[in-house]
């Protein structure tokens, strides 16, 4: 009796492991586990990537905080570097100015700084919608990039932020050329960001930001603080966001105007539609493959490569409308439906 309640409890596992890979959840999963293999095989053989592995895990934060104001709780904006660059600059200004060198708390500062530009500025945008949301995120944005244009004594202007001191991290890892540290320190800060994320997500919260994008009229008819809940995630997305700008001045140590570019901004919105928005595995799978491309295309093509990224989004928007993860999706449905048969 006793094998066969093992067998039929493996089994069970094994029914249930089956049905969650094949469901919705299984791309999440399939996703999930590919990018943990990419990061340990990077980790043991890709000491020529480090670099790049910690700029890969930078855009995936910042990409993950657009897609909790885009994909879930349908707030469009145009100018979500503006909290990218703030939190750059403020870890920078801060190292440099008053000598706060040391990484972790640099960062919880990047992130309230960027919070408290969000919560002033979230109060205005969402007083509207639509076009009228993409023109103010872009008014304030470029309002912020001009002021640190000005600001040369402070920010450096076009010259950039220079002469950033980076402490060890926790007193014990430092910063060297080959990146390691910096991989390690923004892998560990992305999945701590990822756990909260998908906590948060799938929480009443998370599921009344859902509620929000589809039917605004219907959630404040049965009570939910629409505004209230639209402003705190303006806020935790403005302060993610800010956290993965002051991961990139901390890993470079060097804080250019390019961070508060409207460029970065639709190159986000890009990122996280090519993977698929309003799915949070969707837009960290858009974040390494836009990455990853940008990077071998300008290294074969330096003077077209442009074009061919054009072109490949091109064809994923055309054939894989609902991103990558799209694909991903009618990928397991195919398996599913070939084993089923």
């Amino acid at each position: 009796m006793k094998s066969l309640s093992v067998s039929y409890q493996g089994a069970a596992a094994a029914s249930t492991w089956r049905g969650l890979a094949m469901g919705r959840g299984g791309s999440d999963l399939v996703i999930a586990v590919l990018l943990g293999l990419g990061a340990l095989a990077t980790l043991l053989f890709g000491e020529a990537y480090w670099l790049l592995a910690a700029q890969v895990a930078i855009t995936m934060i910042f990409a993950l905080s657009v897609d909790l104001l885009v994909g879930f709780a349908g707030i469009v904006t145009l100018g979500h570097a503006v909290f990218f660059g703030l939190g750059a600059y403020a870890v920078g200004i801060a190292s440099v100015e008053l000598g706060w060198t040391e990484p972790l708390s640099a960062l919880l500062l990047a992130g309230a700084v960027s919070a408290l530009l969000g919560a002033a500025t979230g109060v205005l945008v969402l007083r509207t919608r639509g076009l009228g949301q993409l023109m103010l995120t872009m008014a304030f944005a470029s309002l912020v990039y001009e002021i640190a244009n000005r600001a040369k004594p402070l920010t450096g202007g076009a010259d950039g932020l220079q002469g950033m001191i980076v402490s060890p991290v926790a007193g014990l890892f430092e910063f060297d050329i080959f990146g390691l540290t910096a991989f390690l320190y923004t892998l560990a800060v992305l999945i701590v960001v990822v756990v909260f994320a998908v906590l948060m997500t799938r929480s009443p919260y998370g599921r009344s930001l859902v509620g929000i994008r589809e039917n605004r009229v219907r959630m404040q008819a049965i009570g939910t603080g629409v505004q209230r809940r639209l402003l705190s995630i303006y806020i935790v997305s403005a302060a993610l966001a800010g956290i993965a700008g002051a991961l990139l001045a901390q890993t470079s140590q060097f804080v250019g105007l390019n961070v508060l570019h409207f460029s970065l901004s639709g190159e986000i919105l890009i990122i996280v539609a090519l993977g698929g928005a309003g799915r949070l595995w969707g837009a960290l799978l858009g974040a390494v493959v836009f990455t990853l491309f940008k990077d071998r295309l300008s290294a074969l093509d330096p003077a077209y490569w442009y074009f061919w990224l054009g072109l490949l989004l091109a064809v994923i928007v055309l054939f894989a409308p609902k991103g990558l993860i799209g694909l991903v999706d009618r990928l397991l449905a195919l398996l599913h439906r070939k084993e089923a048969a």
